[in-house]
């Protein structure tokens, strides 16, 4: 409703267009000016829809009163409240109030001669929504008993105006019309399609209605007004309509006999029941629908605020999941420096340990040497011939000497300090370590073998700490075994290659019980007696000499290497032949 420059009240009607715009146009207008004559201080505009539209304009609060069937009265009810203000009289069925029906409209050569025939056909319809066609034949299915979602084949919905149904039965498009009665007739009157090329299935002999009909009959068409129209105008409108006699020009345009009062919707309510059609409220989402087509400006300020909460809302996780981050980045961080400052601390107090270790020992290794030394001169002097004792003299000496070295290097290793590089016999190296432990080996009953290939070679490299570092290697391979019962084997492989050379240390003990590259860290050991300095100063040896050292599980690299066993660890150590610091 809206006002004019002169004061008079506009009220916009929305009506049914079935027959297009332009004729709804022609045919309601005449009632317009009826209502604007005899209704003070109001003029009156038609407003041409369709289904949709008539639901979407009253809904938007933009239609003041509606005419159309009592089937979508009855839908648009439960979302807008509408005053039911009278029912329309046909003037083609002598003033009967009961003219809303459907006829099934079929070829005349049409296989289709009664219901069942309709079975898997394609059928054309105006809209889901039309009571005087679609619904009014789906509620004579469900009481014949049949299944209307899954009796037709195909319903194609052409919506208004009506003639394109009975077009496409004529063509051959369509097997079938579901179309309001008396549309076939009041084609054939306008000259628009031949009567001999039609029939109409399941016809319903009556005498008070001149044209066939398919279904049974419902009330004629409702003139209902929206909530938003003033009572008194409501009233003015209702008296108008009663009083317009059928003879006005308003009434034959509009093709009827005038308006009567409201009559009861009980047969359209059952068969809404019928076809399962929802009359009851509506649900929440669509209440919230209709509510916000009621009130756009609010509704949209709404959506603009819980959007906005809602990037908000996000943009605040995001922060949060960064600061949590960057607190996560330096805890991590704080904790690897609080261990590597605790390794430093135990490689500092380890570091002077080890210098007074070494310090002490230096003297009492220095004497056996001295005293092997001096028992063989002694031996030699006094010309005693007995070989075997020199020689174990001579071994004992050796080892002294050895394990002299060897505490040298660890106090230069704990020093940082560099260890003393010559030319080394690998080979033989690997030979010596295997004899320290010949005496373990064979109370352990542990194999072992050395394979060599490529060009023999001496490297530049310092002897002692390759040496300590295949020891330790070797021991660890002997502990190892210890879990296994028979077969202990521990293999050694040199393998001179153009640049370095690679020296394969495996066996077929337990494997690795960690991570790689935690095992050869400081203070790191699973052994209950380890300390975790032994493969941390064979990683120190290897990186002095530019080299590397992994540890790997057998069953990696087995077809790899071509190894006879798939458990135990290898033990790689790669070298260059020379190398610059």
């Amino acid at each position: 409703m809206a006002n004019d420059t002169k004061g008079v009240n506009v009220y916009r009607i929305g009506v049914l267009a079935n027959y297009g715009i332009e004729q709804a146009q022609h045919r309601w207008q005449p009632t317009m000016d009826y209502l604007s004559q005899h209704v003070a201080d109001a003029k009156f505009e038609v407003i041409p829809l369709n289904f949709k539209q008539m639901s979407h304009e009253l809904r938007s609060r933009q239609l003041s009163f509606i005419i159309t069937n009592p089937g979508q009265y009855l839908e648009l009810s439960h979302y807008v409240p509408l005053s039911w203000l009278a029912t329309m009289r046909s003037r083609q069925h002598n003033g009967a109030t009961f003219a809303i029906g459907s006829t099934i409209i079929v070829r005349a050569d049409s296989p289709i001669t009664e219901i069942e025939d309709l079975r898997d056909k394609n059928i054309v319809a105006s809209d889901p929504q039309a009571l005087g066609g679609y619904q009014a034949t789906i509620g004579l299915l469900k009481r014949l008993g049949y299944r209307p979602e899954q009796f037709f084949k195909h319903v194609n919905f052409l919506g208004f105006p009506l003639e394109p149904l009975i077009y496409q039965v004529r063509d051959g498009t369509a097997d079938a019309a579901i179309a309001p009665f008396c549309t076939l007739e009041d084609m054939i009157k306008k000259g628009l399609v031949n009567k001999a090329d039609f029939r109409v299935v399941h016809p319903i002999k009556s005498t008070n209605i001149g044209c066939k009909l398919s279904t049974a009959l419902y009330p004629n068409w409702s003139f209902a007004a929206s909530d938003k129209v003033p009572h008194e105008v409501s009233k003015a409108v209702t008296k108008a309509l009663f009083e317009l006699s059928p003879d006005h020009q308003a009434a034959i345009r509009a093709d009827n006999q005038g308006w009567t009062a409201p009559i009861s919707h009980l047969n359209v309510i059952k068969l809404f029941k019928e076809l399962s059609t929802p009359t009851s409220p509506p649900t929440l989402f669509q209440s919230l629908l209709d509510w916000g087509e009621r009130n756009k400006e609010l509704g949209l300020a709404i959506l603009l605020i819980i959007l906005l909460s809602t990037i908000y809302h996000f943009w605040l996780q995001l922060k949060f999941k960064q600061k949590s981050d960057n607190l996560l980045a330096v805890e991590r961080e704080l904790k690897v420096k609080a261990v590597a400052l605790e390794r430093m601390q135990s490689a500092a107090i380890l570091g002077e340990l080890g210098a007074g270790l070494a310090h002490e020992m230096n003297q009492p290794i220095a004497a056996i040497t001295q005293y092997t030394e001096g028992a063989m001169l002694q031996l030699s002097r006094q010309g005693h011939d007995n070989d075997e004792f020199y020689d174990i003299l001579g071994k004992i000496n050796a080892q002294s000497i050895r394990a002299g070295s060897v505490v040298h290097r660890i106090h230069s290793l704990l020093k940082k300090r560099q260890g003393e590089f010559s030319q080394v016999d690998l080979a033989a190296l690997v030979s010596e370590t295997l004899v320290l432990f010949r005496h373990e080996l064979i109370k352990q009953q542990i194999t072992t073998q050395i394979e060599i290939s490529g060009t023999k070679r001496e490297i530049y490299a310092d002897g002692v700490g390759l040496s300590q570092l295949l020891a330790n290697a070797v021991k660890n391979s002997i502990d190892a075994l210890q879990e296994r019962t028979a077969n202990r084997q521990i293999q050694v492989r040199l393998i001179y290659q153009d640049q370095q050379v690679v020296i394969h240390i495996f066996d077929n003990g337990s494997g690795l019980m960690g991570e790689a590259e935690q095992l050869l860290s400081t203070f790191t050991s699973t052994k209950e007696t380890g300390l975790g300095l032994g493969l941390a100063i064979c990683k120190d040896v290897a990186k002095q000499h530019h080299g590397q050292l992994s540890l790997r599980n057998c069953n990696a690299v087995a077809k790899q290497l071509k190894l006879p066993w798939q458990e135990g660890c290898i033990v790689t150590l790669e070298l260059p032949y020379s190398h610059t610091d």
